[in-house]
């Protein structure tokens, strides 16, 4: 399974209040691993509940943590306090066990925004899934934080046709299929799944490992936040850290 959520917005960056990138959060499950990795992600939120007393049911997002939003408004929490929550959450991939990544557009330096922004920032995505389906003989199916459900399962369906990607060789590129992608990815409401909560929160850690947060936003996630994901980063999907990347985190600048 592969779970995923976006952080950020597509709209340009000369838009007031418009992030400076788009990025897209990953975790994948085994199959198999699905049921124990579940029991041990509810046992985690109860944990949680008896230190913080965040309801099980209670979203926890990104933006929820920086901004002590959403279900967290009244309950008075620090932000170390919240820092903390945010790290475990990191922390807890491996212990699930699960692997993350973030793919990371910067609209500034490739100059997109809109659709063009969502369509390049899919398209990673789905060639960092195809090279792992074939690289761990493996298929996968897609399940994303609901929005845009057209445009996702549009991008699905081509790339069943047919993908390309520039060859980390240079010279041109390569043209593949990622026919390993099962069915039609699956849109849900993130309230309904820890999973895709944990993208939004691997989405915003990959986003700021590459750029600084502010001063306010630091205390609750510093840009050194990405290295808590530790040995559950499937540092595959970059080989080589260009622009500024970190394993595990794609990065488009051009």
């Amino acid at each position: 399974m592969a779970y995923v959520d976006e952080t950020g917005d597509t709209g340009a960056v000369s838009l007031a209040g418009s992030s400076s990138c788009y990025a897209l959060g990953c975790v994948l499950v085994d199959l198999n691993d699905w049921a124990a990795a579940f029991d041990r992600f509810v046992e985690f939120r109860k944990g949680l509940r008896a230190t913080f007393g965040i309801p099980l049911r209670q979203e926890l997002k990104a933006n929820y943590l920086i901004r002590n939003s959403g279900g967290l408004r009244g309950r008075n929490l620090s932000p170390s306090q919240r820092q903390y929550i945010y790290r475990e959450h990191l922390r807890l991939i491996a212990d699930l066990p699960a692997r993350a990544f973030a793919v990371v557009t910067d609209k500034a330096r490739v100059g997109v925004s809109g659709s063009a922004c969502h369509d390049v920032t899919w398209e990673m995505l789905l060639q960092r899934f195809e090279r792992t389906c074939t690289n761990e003989d493996t298929t996968l199916l897609i399940s994303h934080d609901e929005g845009e459900n057209d445009s996702v399962r549009r991008h699905v369906r081509k790339a069943r046709r047919h993908l390309t990607a520039g060859s980390m060789l240079g010279g041109g590129s390569l043209r593949f299929r990622a026919d390993k992608i099962l069915d039609d990815p699956i849109p849900r409401t993130s309230k309904h799944s820890y999973f895709i909560q944990l993208a939004d929160l691997v989405a915003y850690a990959g986003w700021r490992s590459y750029m600084a947060p502010s001063r306010g936003v630091a205390q609750v996630v510093p840009q050194g936040s990405w290295s808590h994901i530790g040995t559950a980063t499937h540092s595959a999907v970059n080989m080589r850290s260009l622009n500024g990347s970190v394993p595990g985190v794609v990065l488009r600048t051009r």
